[in-house]
């Protein structure tokens, strides 16, 4: 995995799954029993032990902590709760609330993140299994507190009301979002985390001019401000074809690509400029042993033309996702070294 991030030559690409402990596992939901999604992230033992999971059953290659981009919101003074999806307490719309906003520290009010890290990378170092942090991006993360949850429009039309009404006000939220996210990754590293990915699940809603105008710049500067000497740095954005140029301009170490691009082409695009991640549908994991093996042969080929090649899903596993599916994949990672 940390080979494959710096491109580097490997045998075969590594193989790991978005939100691979999840609900689709009995033993997670068995953990999860009696408790909150937000006491679940609180608690350090049951999130160790969920991030662990997939490691044991289904044969992830690396850990990704469990968490949730929201967990930091509330270190500034941002109320959120989980009915499922985020709720925001009281939305964010002017540039006089962002001025409001107290200046916490967002990474000293969630000690429980660094600690769920620090043993996470005790437990996996014996076995030499890389650990996975991640933040979710300024726009992505903007979506939720302008609109007050999510949209399952994706037009977010409170937050597209707000570029064109105050685009200084709204930049400076962005700003204090990204300030906040690269203290927090940094952290994560300083406890333990090998790769970080930054979420910016919904920014391919954007036309690439207004990507480039209101995401782009924030995720350079992330991008700048992450300690990438330490852990690569891994740009995911969801169902965004006409992006994908876009995000190598970022310069991450790493695009991860929804499945809705042409694995191919990114490759292609990204060649020695980054590795890519990606792109299995979700969906493709309720098909057939042989099927799934065949579609990780068929990726395999497609991210060649790229420095590198992490296997992985276009986005998250789906709470129906059958647990064998998950081992066929990961199963089919590893038979690529037979040839």
């Amino acid at each position: 995995m940390l080979r494959t991030c710096r491109g580097e030559p490997v045998d075969r690409p590594p193989v790991w799954l978005m939100r691979q402990a999840g609900r689709y596992l009995p033993e997670y939901r068995a953990v999860r029993e009696g408790v909150s999604f937000l006491e679940m992230c609180r608690d350090v033992k049951r999130s160790v032990e969920v991030s662990l999971q997939p490691i044991r059953l289904v044969g992830s290659e690396a850990v990704v902590f469990f968490s949730d981009i929201f967990v930091p919101i509330e270190g500034m003074g941002i109320g959120v709760d989980f009915a499922p999806g985020p709720v925001i307490a009281d939305p964010i719309r002017t540039a006089e609330q962002v001025a409001a906003l107290p200046e916490q520290d967002a990474v000293a009010h969630v000690p429980y993140v660094f600690e769920i890290l620090r043993t996470l990378r005790r437990e996996l170092d014996p076995a030499g299994i890389p650990l996975i942090g991640f933040a979710g991006a300024p726009f992505t993360l903007a979506t939720y507190l302008t609109e007050g949850k999510g949209d399952p429009t994706r037009e977010f039309r409170v937050l597209r009301g707000w570029m064109e009404r105050d685009p200084e006000g709204l930049r400076t939220l962005l700003e204090r979002l990204a300030d906040m996210t690269i203290g927090y990754l940094n952290a994560q590293i300083d406890a333990g985390a090998q790769v970080v990915q930054l979420f910016d699940t919904w920014a391919g809603t954007l036309s690439e001019p207004l990507y480039r105008e209101w995401a782009l710049p924030i995720n350079r500067r992330i991008a700048e401000g992450v300690e990438r000497d330490r852990a690569p740095f891994i740009l995911f954005m969801n169902d965004a074809p006409h992006l994908v140029d876009a995000m190598l301009d970022v310069s991450p170490d790493v695009i991860s690509v929804g499945s809705s691009v042409d694995l191919a082409d990114a490759a292609a695009r990204a060649g020695d400029r980054a590795a890519i991640q990606g792109n299995l549908d979700p969906e493709e994991l309720k098909g057939s042993r042989e099927h799934i093996f065949q579609r990780v042969r068929e990726l395999r080929d497609a991210g060649r033309a790229a420095r590198g090649h992490v296997l992985n899903l276009g986005h998250g596993c789906t709470p129906d996702t059958p647990v064998a599916g998950v081992r066929a994949f990961t199963d089919a990672a590893r038979a690529l070294a037979d040839g």
